[in-house]
């Protein structure tokens, strides 16, 4: 399971570890800070994909999915009100750099409290903005309900779309690598765009 894990390939892993690893994985992106070298986005369409070809039900890993995404991100609220100053005051580490941290807070002054929905599509700012959202002064109520939204909008996204490139393309699994790169590429476009204008 983690050799599989480690080498990034989301079918591979997806066979080994079944439904537990994809909860694992979507709660851990959504919940720890680990998430922030976890293929998030590339492992759900690959979700879809291997449910194409009836290897996984779809409905069970739009369920598994969603309900990870939600408790991930409400771990991570919980987190940050309890500890994230803490942790977010300490020096740049390998792991965390305080980059991230502004990186997340322009997010959130430029969307509110839709910045949980709009960062559940931004590798690296869907780690951090529950956190940052448990630091601040957003109640939970609020928190919760974008939560929700943003859990369910992106879990069903990205399998659904796995699904249906896989029903009408058997082959693609087997291009899954270059589906990965560009669907990283497509994730990442908002933070290269951000860097580029600043």
């Amino acid at each position: 399971m983690l050799t599989a894990l480690f080498h990034i390939d989301p079918i591979t892993f997806l066979r080994t570890a079944g439904y537990i690893g994809l909860f694992a994985i979507v709660f851990s992106e959504s919940g720890i800070l680990l998430g922030l070298f976890l293929p998030g986005d590339s492992l759900l369409f690959a979700a879809g994909l291997l449910a194409s070809q009836g290897l996984l039900q779809i409905w069970l890993v739009g369920t598994v999915c969603v309900v990870a995404a939600i408790l991930g991100d409400s771990f991570g609220y919980w987190v940050g009100s309890k500890a994230g100053s803490t942790l977010f005051n300490r020096p740049d580490s390998w792991l965390f750099k305080k980059e991230y941290v502004e990186r997340t807070e322009r997010f959130f002054e430029k969307y509110g409290a839709r910045a949980i929905v709009v960062a559940r599509f931004v590798p690296i700012v869907r780690t951090i903005a529950p956190f940052t959202a448990g630091i601040g002064t957003m109640r939970y109520r609020t928190f919760l309900k974008y939560n929700i939204i943003g859990g369910f909008a992106w879990a069903v996204c990205m399998t659904a779309i796995g699904y249906f490139i896989g029903s009408a393309f058997p082959q693609s699994q087997h291009y899954l690598l270059f589906i990965s790169i560009g669907i990283i590429i497509v994730s990442c476009t908002p933070i290269l765009y951000g860097i580029l204008k600043k």
